[in-house]
């Protein structure tokens, strides 16, 4: 659901969010999508989410080289510390798109959060810009992350650890690598804590494209998976012991492919022919954003 404590008149950016492993050699259906809306514009690719970074950046330089994307630079922030620095921050000046990789998304929030940088990426996208993860960077982007959890079986009780991410999407709980790491069971179990927050898990070389916060678009050649608890009966989530299996009445399910698109505010499937008068985001011209160069009052990725 939209953040509904965003002022009237305000025209947040676009989230293209990535269910890791994306394409870089062939089709390219993702980063191409991604290519376009950065244009001539600039793209920091973070790899901060990687302990071992090499090559993560090379392998994207190359990809979009192919794409047509020049301008575009590395930030890796080792210790928390340099997160303070001005050459880091000034990485973010003018830029237009920010792209986290893969790797540990409590890496991301631990090294940045209530740091400059973190107010960057939510200037930029308060301005219209372009925030793009994939795998752990597409975890991050909710208000509250999953970190650990067990895939490939039935979620029992006390098996899920989650954490404050960077809160650019509320509401929400996103996870990756979903069908091929068989994790719908643990996506369950974060959906029952609290039915309010609608569950999305997202196949490989697949996102999700949100402009604004009111609905998402999908791209690529996976599914995704959402799981709407608003209507939950009963679970034994609070009650179960430890380690006991899960059990939930009366939970509802979606599957998307490429082309659907999904209403975050109403928590239905939308018909893309009524999208298509609104201009999809996988369609229209993508709004010019305004560069952002001045330092604002820093956030705090933890404040939940």
């Amino acid at each position: 659901m939209p953040d509904q404590k965003r002022r009237k008149g305000d025209h947040p950016g676009t989230l293209i969010i990535i269910g890791g492993h994306e394409d870089k050699e062939h089709d390219m259906v993702i980063l191409k999508e991604v290519a376009r809306r950065v244009g001539k514009g600039r793209l920091v690719v973070t790899t901060v989410a990687s302990h071992q970074p090499e090559g993560y950046f090379e392998s994207y330089q190359e990809a979009f080289k192919k794409l047509g994307i020049t301008d575009l630079t590395e930030l890796y922030i080792a210790e928390r510390s340099e997160a303070m620095q001005e050459e880091k921050i000034k990485a973010f000046d003018d830029v237009k798109a920010v792209f986290f990789t893969g790797g540990d998304q409590l890496r991301i929030t631990s090294q940045i959060g209530d740091t400059p940088i973190y107010s960057r990426i939510h200037e930029i996208y308060d301005a219209g810009g372009l925030i793009v993860g994939t795998s752990a960077g597409a975890s991050v982007m909710c208000e509250t992350m999953m970190i650990e959890g067990k895939g490939g079986e039935s979620h029992r009780i006390g098996d899920l650890r989650m954490a404050p991410g960077l809160k650019l999407i509320r509401n929400a709980i996103i996870d990756q690598h979903f069908a091929e790491r068989g994790r719908m069971g643990r996506l369950l179990g974060a959906v029952a804590q609290n039915p309010r927050v609608l569950g999305i898990g997202i196949d490989e070389d697949t996102a999700i494209i949100m402009e604004g916060q009111e609905y998402f678009t999908v791209l690529g050649d996976g599914a995704v998976y959402v799981v709407d608890g608003s209507g939950v009966t009963h679970s034994n989530i609070a009650d179960g012991a430890n380690n006991q299996i899960l059990s939930i009445y009366d939970i509802k399910l979606h599957v998307l492919s490429e082309g659907d698109a999904f209403d975050l505010v109403h928590r239905r499937p939308i018909e893309v022919w009524k999208l298509k008068d609104q201009q999809s985001p996988t369609q229209h011209d993508v709004p010019e954003q305004k560069p952002v160069r001045k330092k604002t009052e820093q956030k705090a990725a933890e404040k939940t």
